[in-house]
C-alpha cells in the first residue's frame, strides 16, 4: 500500500475504537457544539489579509521529526500575533504526532479560524471536529469518493463548519466541482509518493471556478512563491514545515508575513 492507503486503513480502525469510547451523544455535550465557528473564507477575503494558514506539526512520514518540543499555546499565540489568517492543526497521532488536545489547547488562546488537519473517513470525525473547537475540516479527495465528499460536506455545514477540499490533480478537481466545499486546496505534495512541486498549483488554478476560495498547500517556503501564487489567484497558503523546523515558529512566521507585506 502507498502511504495514504496505510494512513486511512489505520484511521478507520482508530475511529471505530474512538466511537466506542466517546459516542456521538457525548460529543454533542462538549462546549464546542455551542460556539459559533469563525469563517476562514471571510478571514482570507479581508483586505490586507496575509493569507497564511500556519500549521502546528510535530512530524511527518516523509520528514520524520520536525519539532520535538511543541508548546501548543505558545506557538498558536505566536502565529496569531504574527498576523496569520488561520491555523492548521494536525490531530493525527500515529503518523504526525498530533492529538485532538492540541486543537483544544490552541482554541483556548486564539480567535483565528482553526482547520482540523486530519484524514477524515467517517462523519464521526466531523462531529468530533466541532466538539474540540475547529472551524474548518479537511476532506482529501484522494481517499474519499465524490458522493462521500458531498455527504461529509453537508454534515459539516449542518454543524456550522467550513470545508476545505484537498485535491492533487485535474481528475480529483473535476469529480468534485459540485461537492459544495467552501475552499479548494491544491496540495503540491503527492500523498502517494510525497514528492513536492509548486507547479501543481500553477497548473490547476485555471481549472478551479472563481466561486471557490483557492488554497495552495505544501512546499511553500519563499515569500516570492506566495507573491507569485497570489498572481495566479490563490488567496490562502498553508505552511507548516517552513515554520516548525525552527525553535520559535511564531517568530519565523512573523518575519515571513512582514516580508510578504513589504513585497506586496
Amino acid at each position: 500500500m502507498n502511504i495514504l492507503e496505510t494512513i486511512t486503513a489505520h484511521k478507520r480502525k482508530e475511529v471505530a475504537a474512538q466511537k466506542e469510547k466517546v459516542p456521538f451523544a457525548l460529543l454533542e455535550k462538549e462546549a464546542g457544539f455551542s460556539r459559533s465557528c469563525i469563517s476562514l473564507v471571510q478571514r482570507l477575503k479581508q483586505q490586507g489579509a496575509s493569507g497564511i494558514i500556519a500549521e502546528i506539526k510535530r512530524k511527518s512520514p516523509s520528514q520524520g521529526v520536525i519539532h520535538s518540543n511543541v508548546l501548543v499555546e505558545e506557538i498558536a499565540r505566536g502565529y496569531a500575533e504574527a498576523g496569520c489568517s488561520g491555523l492548521s492543526i494536525l490531530t493525527d497521532h500515529e503518523f504526525f504526532g498530533g492529538t485532538t488536545d492540541d486543537l483544544i489547547r490552541a482554541r483556548r488562546v486564539v480567535d483565528v479560524p482553526i482547520l482540523r488537519k486530519e484524514f477524515i473517513v467517517d462523519e464521526y470525525q466531523i462531529a468530533e471536529a466541532k466538539a474540540i473547537g475547529a472551524d474548518v475540516i479537511l476532506l482529501i479527495a484522494a481517499c474519499l469518493e465524490p458522493e462521500q465528499i458531498k455527504w461529509f460536506t453537508s454534515v459539516a455545514h449542518g454543524l456550522g463548519l467550513e470545508v476545505l477540499l484537498e485535491i492533487h490533480d485535474e481528475a480529483e478537481l473535476l469529480s468534485n466541482l459540485d461537492s459544495g466545499a467552501d475552499l479548494f486546496g491544491v496540495n503540491n505534495r503527492n500523498l502517494k509518493t510525497f514528492e513536492v512541486s509548486v507547479d501543481v498549483s500553477r497548473e490547476l488554478v485555471e481549472k478551479i471556478p472563481s466561486s471557490f476560495v483557492k488554497i495552495s498547500e505544501s512546499g511553500i517556503d519563499q515569500v516570492n512563491t506566495v507573491l507569485a501564487l497570489r498572481e495566479y489567484g490563490y488567496e490562502g497558503f498553508l505552511m507548516g514545515q517552513n515554520f516548525m523546523k525552527h525553535d520559535k515558529p511564531g517568530e519565523v512566521c512573523r518575519g515571513f508575513i512582514e516580508a510578504l507585506r513589504v513585497g506586496k
